[in-house]
């Protein structure tokens, strides 16, 4: 791994923002790939879709609606052990995203003015699921658990099709957390013309018992490569979306009391994920990072996927950060802003209570990313590229929206009409001031008599 030496300098923001590792995310070249995607399943529906399932997963699903009886085939082929890891994960993150709910409340004003705010469900929701270099049944969990505990009515996943199936259909372990977790509404959709399909629609004019194939969502949630992220991005504004996430990463910050066997690993276990992954280690004490460096050497080629991990150790994505002290480690670490930050230090509560900026926080020895990945009850769908710094991760919040109800009777408007009208006067929009006026006085249009009109009316 690089060093990115910060010993001895004195940065200001801006320069310490620019000494970060990361990863070049390349939208703007992909913009041109997934434009035309999003316009042709926009206009042709499923038939763009089974023109790009033949290309890009080379199988075209039997159909892109995968049958329930599918679903409960994988439930009862799934491994028992699995399965009981899956459900426990389940336990674990309903249990958390049941304490996220946010509550109603109301704030009275004076008598007869009460603003009000209602958390509303949004009415529907398409979450993706990634495929790619592993499959990711977690993800699953990690979206539909909160959407569900928020109370969002209709769910629908797209995941893409196998090429190990002969029929196309999905991953059996995605499938089957999709049916342990209750939803019945999964295409066999890959990649930026499943963003597609969810913005949009997809109709299917081949088949007259059911031309629709996909209803629009309200917004799209779940991680995926470029083409995904930027297709989540060029459809943004059409729908929600949660992020445009960029390549997963780690941000370490150890001492002269971390253990150099227990960060190496977990820098290799985050740069398992992508060539693109960022593992980064900030330490204020040089011999701890060689100690890591010599765990990795010894590590990184007994590991599966070794080349994998060491073509992401080895990229400008990833260093070792050497600083001056804790302080200057801390400072790093809220300039980095990463989706994961691990704290190994002798006093990580102290560290943890100067963090500003991270995706989530893992204190200690033994809270390593994996444990959130999986079954801590916390959520790993977090920000990315250092969007941590105003950004936060994927939780109940995401599928639910604050709306504000303003309940005021004839005598709290009437305390404040005359106040009103002066503002929106002041702002050179006198309708404003009229349409509250005109509850109280005759002629609010007559300018010439509205004070003594106000007066009479006991505005003032």
């Amino acid at each position: 791994m690089r060093i990115i030496d910060l010993r001895g300098k004195e940065l200001t923001r801006a320069e310490m923002l620019d000494a970060m590792p990361r990863a070049e995310m390349g939208t703007d070249e992909a913009s041109e790939i997934v434009q035309p995607i999003l316009d042709n399943v926009r206009e042709n529906g499923a038939a763009a879709l089974r023109e790009y399932a033949e290309k890009f997963d080379h199988i075209v699903p039997k159909s892109f609606r995968v049958p329930t009886d599918v679903m409960d085939a994988a439930v009862a082929s799934l491994d028992p052990e699995v399965r009981a890891a899956i459900e426990e994960s389940v336990r674990r993150a309903r249990a958390v995203a049941k304490s996220q709910v946010p509550e109603d409340f109301h704030t009275d004003l004076a008598e007869g003015a009460r603003v009000s705010e209602r958390w509303i469900p949004i009415q529907r929701v398409g979450l993706y699921v990634p495929g790619g270099k592993a499959v990711y049944p977690s993800s699953v969990i990690m979206n539909v658990v909160p959407a569900q505990a928020a109370g969002v009515e209709s769910l629908a996943i797209a995941t893409p099709p196998s090429r190990d199936n002969a029929q196309g259909w999905p991953n059996k372990t995605i499938l089957a957390t999709c049916a342990i977790l209750g939803v019945d509404e999964v295409y066999a959709v890959g990649g930026a013309q499943a963003i597609a399909m969810f913005a949009y629609g997809a109709a299917d004019l081949d088949n007259p018992v059911s031309p629709v194939l996909c209803e629009p969502v309200d917004k799209i949630t779940g991680p995926g490569n470029i083409f995904v992220a930027t297709a989540k991005r060029l459809v943004s504004g059409i729908v929600g979306i949660d992020a445009v996430a960029g390549p997963t990463e780690i941000a370490i910050i150890a001492d002269k009391t971390s253990n150099p066997a227990y960060v190496a690993a977990d820098l290799i276990g985050q740069a398992e994920h992508d060539e693109l992954a960022g593992s980064v280690l900030i330490t204020d004490d040089e011999q701890s990072a060689e100690a890591v460096q010599a765990e990795l050497n010894k590590r990184v080629p007994r590991t599966e996927h070794s080349e994998r991990v060491a073509t992401s150790l080895s990229g400008k994505q990833s260093a070792i950060i050497l600083t001056d002290g804790i302080e200057q480690s801390i400072d790093a670490a809220n300039a980095y802003a990463a989706e994961h930050l691990e704290v190994q230090t002798a006093d990580p509560d102290a560290v943890i209570a100067k963090i500003r900026n991270a995706g989530a926080i893992f204190r200690g020895n033994y809270s390593p990313v994996p444990l959130g990945d999986y079954m801590s009850g916390s959520n790993h769908v977090l920000p990315t590229s250092g969007t941590a710094r105003f950004a936060a991760g994927l939780g109940v919040h995401t599928f639910m929206k604050p709306v504000e109800v303003i309940e005021y009777d004839e005598q709290g408007l009437k305390e404040l009409a005359a106040r009103v009208n002066a503002f929106a006067v002041s702002e050179d929009l006198p309708a404003h001031g009229e349409s509250v006026l005109t509850r109280f006085i005759d002629d609010p249009y007559n300018k010439e008599t509205i004070t003594e009109q106000e007066e009479e009316a006991g505005l003032r």
